[in-house]
């Protein structure tokens, strides 16, 4: 299979395993998100990549060659860190030219490549500056240059932007994607920003306790996560205990939920359903009803808390749609059936 394929992937320090038998298949010039919390492996995991660490087991193939005990730099990749490492002393050029420099490129082919990138970044004229005269945002773009200088086959980024304002990060994600769609090069990203992976991914792996525990397109992530961990981690989300009714439907708090099936031989299991897809409903007397706890406006989205037996639920509703409701009003809770999910591990 040509692309980036890993192949029962472990990783040992001492005692400590930080990455276990990980499969992954990622196809060429797709654009692939490493998401998790610290420590959960993705960091060792793109080292591995990039032949910065090596695998206790198993094996990295690039366009079905074994790649794994080849060193960085003949693995025809760039890679940004999450500290950019530009060199201060070095003018914006001569940063983006270092590895043409290397390879003993000619003045002339260094010269065209550097216009080239300085006007894909949007930094024509900025070639003759220091380092140390840019903007955040203006040295993350010359820090992608120069790993892209050497048009390599993988682009791998640490955490590249998480130094950056929350505005200007955001900008620097549309521009990143915008970058690697152009140039159709395959890219990985370490992040452990939830919204930054479904901004800008094809693909997103949700990484915990050193495994993947899913890999798949954002809206899949988001619509239909694989356990609990993987729902609770991606956006907000209501995980709320339900039992299986006779009926085969899923009851919380006492209410049945038609239309929400739950498989034989799960007595017990986790209902997870987005605040978006959580319908209130002002003076409802059955079903499931509870007290409005907390009410808070955010501008774009109001977030109403209610409590039901115990349990915590949120609603979230645009400005337009808001229902008017003080905390201690009772209301009724409507999951929409499409949009909930039952989940057993």
């Amino acid at each position: 299979m040509s692309g980036l394929s890993l192949r029962g992937i472990r990783k040992e320090f001492g005692t400590f395993v930080a990455v276990e038998k990980i499969d992954l298949e990622i196809p060429t010039g797709s654009f692939v998100c490493l998401l998790g919390p610290s420590g959960c492996g993705k960091t060792t995991l793109l080292r591995m990549i990039a032949g910065l660490e090596q695998p206790t087991e198993g094996g990295i193939l690039m366009d079905d060659a074994d790649i794994t005990g080849i060193p960085t730099h003949k693995r025809e990749l760039g890679m940004v860190f999450q500290s950019l490492a530009l060199f201060p002393h070095l003018t914006v050029a001569e940063n983006i030219a270092y590895a043409l420099r290397i390879r003993k490129s000619s003045k002339v082919e260094q010269d065209a490549r550097v216009k080239e990138l300085l006007s894909m970044i949007h930094l024509d004229g900025y070639g003759d500056r220091k380092v140390s005269q840019l903007s955040g945002g203006q040295r993350q773009r010359v820090a992608i240059a120069r790993a892209l200088a050497l048009s390599p086959k993988l682009f791998l980024l640490d955490e590249p932007l998480s130094a950056l304002d929350a505005k200007l990060r955001e900008d620097m994600q549309v521009e990143l994607r915008q970058l690697q769609q152009n140039l159709g090069i395959t890219t990985i990203v370490v992040t452990h920003d939830q919204r930054e992976a479904m901004t800008m991914a094809d693909m997103v792996v949700v990484m915990g306790e050193g495994r993947i525990r899913q890999a798949a397109p954002p809206i899949e992530i988001y619509r239909n996560p694989a356990d609990k961990f993987v729902a609770d981690f991606i956006g907000a989300t209501n995980l709320l205990p339900i039992t299986r009714h006779e009926s085969g439907n899923a009851a919380f708090n006492g209410t049945v939920l038609e239309g929400v099936a739950v498989e034989t031989g799960n007595n017990t299991a986790t209902l997870s359903v987005r605040p978006e897809d959580v319908e209130l409903i002002p003076g409802a007397t059955d079903g499931v009803v509870g007290e409005v706890a907390f009410v808070r406006d955010l501008g774009a989205v109001i977030e109403t808390f209610v409590t039901v037996g115990g349990e915590s639920v949120m609603s979230c509703t645009t400005p337009r749609n808001r229902i008017p409701l003080s905390v201690g009003d009772k209301v009724g809770l409507r999951f929409c059936d499409e949009a909930s999910v039952v989940l057993t591990k």
